[in-house]
């Protein structure tokens, strides 16, 4: 690290000092005993300028004591049904660790629809699985690997990608700007895998808009990805969508296969839902848990972002238009309530 990041960091560390102990004290739930590191992540999201991350950091600080982010952990979605509901329309998943110790996200990006319960289920989830894995996921890797290991790998798995996704695109956009504010650097490599021709126009729009950073990291595999992905995961760490040519993830769809990263059935989802219900329990033993999903305030796209999400539409529109395909978008909707 060079000595102008050094000096950064330590004029952010001294920032930081003067806030309230209610920020300190949430802060702690976010650097999990890396304080340093973590002020490093919110200086790389705003290329070292201190002023723009310390504000970065105080927002996000801010939006957690709001929003209780600090007890979501122990807020289930009930009854299962509704969760498992969410699981087979929200695709994400661990499917396990690369060689160096990197928790592997399986997301099924093109067969996620999104529509079996309202956008604050799909919002809570998704938070509760980045705090899952911030506080639980990585410093266990951080434990059996020996060395402090702070971000995951993501395969983004394409199949099925279709028009009908301009129904999502107000919803993706919603949770990525939330991981973009409040949960900086914490993928190291995106892959996108099993990408149809659709993907391949939106991407090439797209590509030019994305921070040089956020560019580097992507890169896009030929195929379901495998030969690429086994130079750095073993077989068993493989989502089951890229274990072999031409198994995307709807081959692999439907209840009781715990297999496939995605279900509720897979260990890892069962880890993460039972450890919920036991946090609930801890908060609350005696009271019975109130149904209803949590309302967490859901920031709006910051101008680049909100150019991505407008010129991904355009595009998907353009290719509806000389494909024909006028009617496919017809009844399809995100139910918001």
């Amino acid at each position: 690290m060079g000595v102008a990041h050094e000096e950064a960091i330590k004029q952010f560390r001294s920032l930081m000092e003067e806030v309230d102990e209610a920020l300190k004290n949430t802060f702690k739930n976010i650097h999990q005993g890396y304080p340093t590191e973590t002020l490093e992540r919110f200086l790389k999201a705003r290329d070292w300028n201190v002023a723009k991350s310390h504000k970065m950091l105080v927002d996000c600080l801010q939006w957690r004591i709001q929003n209780q982010i600090d007890n979501i952990l122990s807020k289930p979605i009930i009854p299962i049904d509704l969760y498992r509901a969410v699981r087979d329309s929200q695709l994400v998943g661990l499917s396990g660790y690369s060689k160096e110790g990197h928790p592997v996200i399986a997301v099924g990006v093109g067969l996620s629809t999104f529509d079996k319960a309202s956008v604050h289920y799909y919002v809570q989830s998704h938070i509760q699985m980045n705090e899952y894995r911030d506080r639980v996921v990585l410093p266990s890797a951080t434990k059996k690997y020996g060395r402090h290991i702070s971000t995951c790998l993501k395969i983004l798995d394409m199949t099925g990608l279709k028009l009908s996704a301009l129904n999502q695109v107000k919803l993706l956009s919603a949770i990525s700007t939330i991981d973009d504010l409040n949960y900086p650097e914490k993928t190291e490599t995106y892959y996108i895998v099993n990408a149809p021709y659709v993907f391949a126009a939106c991407w090439k729009v797209v590509k030019p808009l994305l921070q040089e950073r956020t560019r580097k990291k992507v890169q896009v595999l030929q195929g379901c990805g495998r030969d690429e992905l086994l130079k750095i995961m073993d077989y068993e760490s493989l989502p089951h969508f890229c274990r072999k040519e031409g198994s995307g993830s709807s081959k692999h769809r439907g209840n009781g296969n715990s297999d496939d990263c995605f279900s509720l059935d897979h260990a890892y989802h069962q880890q993460l839902y039972n450890y919920i219900k036991q946090q609930a329990l801890l908060m609350k033993p005696a009271a019975l848990i109130k149904q209803g999903s949590v309302h967490v305030d859901v920031p709006e796209p910051g101008p680049e972002g909100a150019k991505i999400a407008k010129t991904i539409e355009n595009e998907l529109h353009r290719f509806e238009n000389q494909n024909g395909l006028a009617n496919s978008l017809n009844g399809l909707k995100v139910i918001t309530e």
